[in-house]
């Protein structure tokens, strides 16, 4: 009987998965050496002694109305079994298990009721980042599984339990491999990944980092399982609902286990999990639900009866505008920035830096590595990578850097080399989602598409220069007929998503003194322009420091500031720089900066060569006394400059001097604050990159810190509890903590979560401490958007404990109309637009709380 195939299914039902296996399996009294033979916990090979047991389980789960069953083989790779001294038997035992399963499923499908078969593909038990197997042993074994399975007829290979985003490459493209070896291109393949109590996956990635990851290698469906009862994993499921267009699958555990007399329990009831289930499919949009550890036949026909009362079976329709990102193991970053660029640093080079080459040529790991660390603290999103240097095996010498830099940055890494050797040989060593550096037609069209069949073996996103066979584009007409055969060729004959795509249309320098140079700056900014209307959803890139070379560095350091600036206005997405070489326009003197624009433009004043008239402004002055201004006189103008340049130098002195006229309060208030918000002006207005934002936070935390002990402090009885916290996928706390130094010193109890905290951090720590109020803090826009959600999130458990919200981006009319109307009381709702707010806030809701007894 023909089926109609699953991803077809999903998209007009939401399907009904089975329960637990293991919780079957150990339900039961076994005899080890007749049933598993000899081999304890190998579960697999019940497929072969008790087939008529397996069948049965399946037959539990058909029979209470699953839709899909999962193949018995959740350990079945070469590497696992490997551990039973299995290994030889892999293919056979997938096979034969997915066979069984097959049976029974035909036996009680009907035209009306397909039922399906997942083939169960778990994590193993080696993790290949932390290095404990390699890249080509897992995939090979994760093939050999698939083989079976496929061979014995599943519907689609399931991913599940996963942990480690390179074992989910590894496993994906091992699958790959297979279906093209039978012929069997179109079997889904669908990922399910494990996020622990703690909010990650076990080797430390969040939800955003797996998601990019996962969907650059082009699955069919995404989803989490096990670990955690449904209660753990709503905030998860929200997230991959509103950022992944293709199916989600939902099969949490029975709740979180317990330990009862001796033995595991999972107290969450048949009812509760449909409940909770429901909500998945009705409010997130969820595809595909079940269950895990835990879960029993009772609880899978209860879910059936919750999918059967629904009215429409079809899955709630979702709006989903993917994001493009790149990602490291740990963390997803966006590839268009607020405000900003997408800024990779461009130190870890052995072409451009010479203290890297130097380490490099002493193999001095740690002090590459601190090169790395310190470009992330300046506020590098990613870092290019390259260890070309002559003499030297660069396949060797990269294996070796991005192994130690995986595990010790948290950024992605841009991936720098001409190799595709060497490219591979980094790929397989990385579970996120990396960028390739790069490709071009300069030798013809070969070497650049098999650098792109990497991309998408590995999920990777790749810069393309604009050079083809006739050389480098120096004209915006050469530069727009090359980027055209660029995207041509990659994203319509390789099929490289478009937003993966970095166009580099090049710039030169344009400090020789040459006729044939002075217009290149002017070319370039043409370039990006027609590029950004032409490829809208493309990113565009340069080494911007190309621009300058041939000048002194602190020539170099503003025209290259300046030309970032007029870049990013025109459309550059994207820049390989040296972030802490990069002034914002507010630090360049008026006059450096007409020089400089003078010199970018080709624009003659009175006869006067642009270049001629740059260097001389640079000649008598170092780089630090052309980058100040003078100081102000008075020390209030003097404090509120520092906040703004993020300068610390001699902070102490001037706090010393602002106290004998003010009191720490005020000059936090008053001075202090006036400089921060000059800075969220100067960011809004896309003149402060975002790292002279982190500077800027950084000296007024510096300030605060040098104020508390002077701050009067309210003794006796704490007034009240505000549970404080930065929101997911921010890391700005300055106001955060600013707020919990004013609460603190007034007599509350804070409890400071940190950044980036999921809203189930947040509800937690709120119940744990009984607090009188919620903090939600956030500087970034999208912030704003995730405040909302965190509040209807809240509003779904029932929760309508007061909730202050704060942040630059963030409007009074916002609050008062947006995020109150998300909220279960939206008089509870309140906008606090500083720290002072916040505390004037707490006052009234403690007093209130008092009044109500």
């Amino acid at each position: 009987m023909a089926r109609e195939p699953l991803l077809e299914r999903l998209r007009r039902r939401v399907l009904l998965a089975d329960g637990g296996t293991g919780t079957f399996i150990q339900g039961r009294a076994w005899d080890v050496e007749r049933d598993f033979l000899g081999h304890e916990n190998c579960s697999e090979i019940l497929n072969r002694t008790r087939p008529d047991f397996v069948a049965g389980l399946h037959r539990a789960y058909l029979e209470a109305g699953a839709d899909c069953i999962e193949t018995n083989t959740f350990g079945a790779n070469h590497v696992v079994l490997g551990e039973f001294g299995l290994a030889g038997e892999t293919r056979a035992l997938n096979r034969e298990a997915a066979a069984i399963a097959r049976a029974e499923a035909d036996r009680l499908s009907t035209p009306d009721w397909p039922r399906y078969v997942l083939g169960s593909m778990g994590p193993g038990t080696r993790l290949p980042s932390l290095g404990q197997i390699d890249y080509d042993a897992l995939e090979a074994s994760y093939r050999e599984q698939a083989l079976g399975l496929v061979e014995g007829g599943v519907d689609a290979l399931l991913l599940e339990t996963h942990q480690d985003l390179l074992t989910v490459k590894a496993a994906i493209n091992g699958a790959r491999a297979a279906r093209v070896e039978l012929g069997r291109e179109a079997v889904p393949i669908l990922v399910s990944v494990t996020v622990e109590a703690t909010g990650t996956l076990l080797v430390g990635s969040d939800i955003g980092a797996a998601l990019v990851s996962i969907a650059a290698m082009g699955v069919d469906g995404i989803g989490l399982n096990c670990a955690t009862g449904p209660a753990e994993m709503a905030e998860h499921v929200r997230f991959l609902c509103a950022r992944w267009p293709g199916p989600v699958s939902v099969m949490p555990n029975a709740g979180l286990p317990i330990l009862v007399e001796g033995e595991t329990r999972y107290p969450l009831t048949p009812e509760e999990l449909a409940l909770w289930q429901g909500r998945f499919v009705e409010e997130d949009g969820v595809n595909l639900i079940g269950g895990c550890c835990g879960t029993t036949p009772e609880h899978i026909a209860r879910l059936r009866a919750m999918l059967d009362a629904r009215s429409d079976p079809a899955p709630r329709p979702r709006r989903v505008e993917p994001e493009p990102a790149v990602a490291s193991l740990y963390t997803a970053v966006p590839l268009r920035q607020e405000n900003a660029v997408f800024a990779i640093g461009e130190r870890c080079n052995a072409n451009g830096s010479k203290r890297f080459r130097e380490l490099l040529a002493a193999e001095d790991w740690d002090g590459l590595v601190g090169i790395a660390r310190e470009q992330e603290r300046e506020g590098s999103h990613a870092l290019d990578v390259c260890v070309a240097y002559v003499g030297r095996d660069e396949a060797r010498d990269m294996a070796e850097l991005v192994s130690r830099l995986r595990a010790q940055v948290t950024v992605p890494l841009v991936l720098d080399s001409t190799d595709p050797a060497v490219l591979e040989t980094a790929l397989k060593l990385l579970g996120g989602k990396s960028v390739i550096n790069s490709i071009n037609f300069e030798d013809g069209e070969d070497r650049p598409a098999e650098i792109l069949r990497l991309a998408r073996r590995f999920g990777a996103a790749v810069i393309a220069l604009t050079i083809d066979e006739a050389g480098m584009a120096k004209s915006v007409e050469d530069k727009l007929r090359i980027a055209e055969r660029l995207h041509a060729f990659a994203v319509d004959r390789h099929g490289l998503p478009e937003e993966d795509l970095f166009f580099d249309p090049l710039t030169f320098t344009i400090c020789t003194g040459m006729e044939d140079d002075r217009e290149h700056a002017v070319h370039t900014l043409e370039a990006i322009e027609r590029l950004a209307e032409r490829f809208p959803r493309c990113q565009i890139l340069l080494g911007l420091s190309n621009v300058s070379f041939g000048l002194r560095p602190a020539a170099r350091h503003v025209l290259n500031s300046v030309f970032l600036h007029h870049a990013q206005q025109r459309g550059m997405t994207a820049a390989i720089i040296h972030v802490s070489k990069i002034a914002p326009l507010h630090r360049i003197p008026e006059a450096l900066r007409e020089a400089a624009e003078d010199l970018i433009f080709n624009r003659w004043r009175d006869g006067a060569d642009p270049l001629g008239r740059f260097i001389a402004l640079f000649e008598e002055a170092q780089e630090e006394e052309q980058a100040q201004r003078a100081a102000p006189a008075s020390v209030e103008e003097r404090l509120r400059r520092r906040i703004v340049d993020g300068d610390r130098r001699g902070l102490e002195d001037d706090l010393e001097e602002a106290l004998q006229r003010h009191d720490p309060v005020q000059i936090i208030n008053e001075i202090l604050l006036d400089g921060m918000r000059e800075v969220g002006e100067l960011f809004g207005a896309g003149r402060m990159q975002l790292p002279f934002v982190l500077q800027s936070a950084e000296t007024m935390k510096a300030a605060v810190r040098y104020l508390e002990p002077r701050m009067p402090r309210v003794e006796g009885a704490q007034k009240g509890t505000l549970v404080l916290a930065t929101v997911k996928g921010d890391v700005h706390d300055i106001g955060k903590n600013l707020v919990d130094i004013i609460l603190t010193n007034n007599g509350y109890k804070v409890v400071n979560l940190g950044i980036k905290k999921p809203i189930q951090e947040i509800i937690e720590a709120a119940e744990r401490h009984r607090a009188d109020a919620v903090g939600m803090s956030g500087l970034l826009v999208k912030s704003t958007v995730i405040m909302k959600e965190n509040l209807e999130e809240m509003r779904r458990r029932g929760l309508d404990i007061p909730v202050l919200l704060g942040g630059a981006a963030l409007t009074r009319r916002y609050v008062e109309e947006d995020c109150r109307r998300a909220y279960t009381r939206p008089d509870r709702v309140h906008y606090a637009k500083d720290a002072f707010a916040g505390l004037r806030l707490m006052e009234r809701i403690c007093a209130e709380r008092r009044a109500e007894g």
